[in-house]
């Protein structure tokens, strides 16, 4: 457990990325893209997405 805690706190961003702005990716597109609503696409783009910028936050240690 003390091996764990250090490692989720040094990815926070990335976990950050994936864990709530993928979500929050995914029900934006399946309001305004109503065709992708059903179907795993806008998930898949959600994970793309937030996950790409929560990696990018941890690499450069800044959001913008």
């Amino acid at each position: 457990m003390s091996r764990l805690l250090p490692l989720i706190f040094r990815n926070l961003t990335f976990l950050f990325g994936i864990g709530f702005l993928a979500p929050l990716i995914a029900q934006i597109l399946e309001r305004t893209v109503s065709s992708l609503a059903g179907t795993p696409w806008p998930l898949a783009i959600g994970l793309l997405v937030g996950g790409g910028w929560g990696a990018v936050a941890q690499k450069t240690g800044r959001w913008v």
